[in-house]
């Protein structure tokens, strides 16, 4: 997270930087079971199908892996 690298999660991926204490502030979605952890680790849960903030994109579940892919692909050719 510090060197701004692209990081990508979906579903319950979330958890993992809840634990690493680095959503504070950012921008994110998740599986619904995980959004008070979210909201806990001091990051704005957007309920969407995918949520952008700078190198973060997250999406919600797997339904929503169309939308994900389109903007993973995205940031990685910028």
């Amino acid at each position: 997270m510090k060197n701004q690298k692209p990081i990508f999660f979906i579903c319950h991926g979330g958890q993992i930087l809840i634990t690493a204490n680095v959503l504070e502030n950012r921008k994110v979605t998740g599986y619904k079971s995980i959004k008070q952890d979210l909201i806990n680790a001091k990051a704005t849960f957007i309920d969407d199908k995918v949520v952008v903030d700078k190198n973060l994109i997250s999406s919600r579940m797997p339904s929503d892996l169309p939308y994900f892919i389109e903007e993973c692909l995205k940031k990685l050719a910028s």
